[in-house]
């Protein structure tokens, strides 16, 4: 779509992505199943009922929605559709990415070559003189960098990118500061660089938005690199999402005798890319630039937006299926291609039992496009 979107448009959108249950996964198929935003919003009680809920999913109140339009307007916020053309290339692909985005600074830098640098927040010196050097070097030679604003590494990486491009991915609302040491960065990043996040304007960030947020960071990137990290930590899921986004995985490695360096050390064990310069890096992402072709969506992609469906495909999962889908659930996150696979039905299908089961109250759909029995 590249007509100009309509703030009655732009309203439907955030309604209906505010909207009690929806997920990302969730509002893409509805604007495929009824064409529109405010279509979907109109059956959306409907499906509710027919999924076997007896109260409708509230619906995100519209007055709200539109003095969030008017709030962004006065913040000088970009609120980016993800049917408009300078929604950032690299996430299109994704069947998760947000039907919303906000961006506080300069958009431009969604369409520079982009490298994520994460990393630990209680990070050593040495840690950080590395995240450093590799975004100056990555920033002399054109390259966006793009990381979580986080303390420590995230931090240190942004300020070393001011003079050449970064891109800050928060768990927030662009309008919130967090964390409050990173006041001043923030307001910069917002001046020369470009905040960018999901949530509405004011949000305060909680546990469970990052994840949300990490899996913007690298999908936002064409790698990304690991600058300490412990065994389980958020880093490590950002890599995950990375790998699930077919992003390039690359980690500096560190003393096994540094807690701080366990899980950076694990990725090289499983195959991502040592590295120890900006010079590395580039190297694989021009390597990878030369081998690329263009190619269309993925199967995950086709997936969530039903592709293959006919106009004479029903409207609703036959109810044996639902049922298969809901068995294949348990309390435990599965990725929608497990589920995909494991059902053995027409994708448009699962997906519509999918989306009935999140309806129903019956499932809860996670960032990065797993699925979970609702708890009751």
């Amino acid at each position: 779509m590249t007509a100009a979107i309509s703030r009655e448009e732009r309203l439907d959108w955030l309604q209906l992505i505010r909207t009690e249950s929806i997920g990302p996964i969730s509002f893409f198929r509805l604007l495929k199943k009824f064409g529109s935003a405010a279509a979907a919003l109109d059956a959306l009680p409907r499906l509710a009922r027919a999924a076997g809920r007896a109260q409708p999913p509230a619906l995100a109140d519209r007055e709200t929605c539109a003095r969030e339009l008017d709030l962004a307007d006065e913040l000088g916020v970009r609120i980016i559709l993800a049917c408009e053309p300078d929604y950032p290339r690299l996430l299109r692909p994704l069947p998760d990415r947000p039907p919303v985005l906000y961006a506080k600074g300069h958009p431009s830098l969604f369409e520079r070559p982009a490298v994520a640098i994460i990393g630990a927040r209680n990070a050593s010196g040495a840690g950080r003189k590395i995240a450093r050097d590799l975004a100056q070097g990555l920033g002399a030679e054109g390259v966006v960098v793009v990381s979580g604003l986080a303390r420590g590494i995230d931090g240190t990486a942004h300020a070393a990118a001011i003079e050449t491009g970064t891109i800050a991915v928060v768990a927030g609302g662009v309008d919130v500061i967090y964390p409050p040491e990173h006041e001043d960065l923030t307001l910069e990043i917002a001046a020369r660089g470009l905040l960018v996040c999901e949530r509405a304007l004011g949000h305060q960030p909680t546990a469970r938005d990052f994840p949300r947020r990490n899996r913007l960071i690298s999908g936002l990137a064409r790698g990304v690199v690991v600058v300490e990290a412990a065994a389980k930590s958020g880093t490590l899921i950002t890599a995950r999402f990375a790998l699930d986004q077919g992003r390039e995985v690359f980690a500096v490695p560190g003393s096994p005798l540094d807690p701080r360096c366990q899980g950076a050390n694990r990725l090289i064990r499983d195959g991502a890319t040592l590295v120890e310069t900006a010079e590395d890096i580039l190297e694989v992402l021009a390597a990878q630039a030369r081998g690329a072709r263009e190619t269309g969506p993925d199967d995950l992609f086709d997936w969530a937006e039903g592709a293959g469906e006919t106009d004479e495909a029903p409207d609703a999962a036959p109810p044996e299926l639902r049922a298969a889908v809901f068995e294949l659930l348990s309390f435990t996150p599965l990725h929608r291609d497990e589920i995909l696979r494991a059902a053995g039905a027409p994708p448009g299908l699962v997906a519509d039992a999918l989306l009935e089961l999140v309806l129903a109250g019956e499932a809860e759909e996670l960032p990065g496009g797993a699925f979970v029995r609702a708890a009751r």
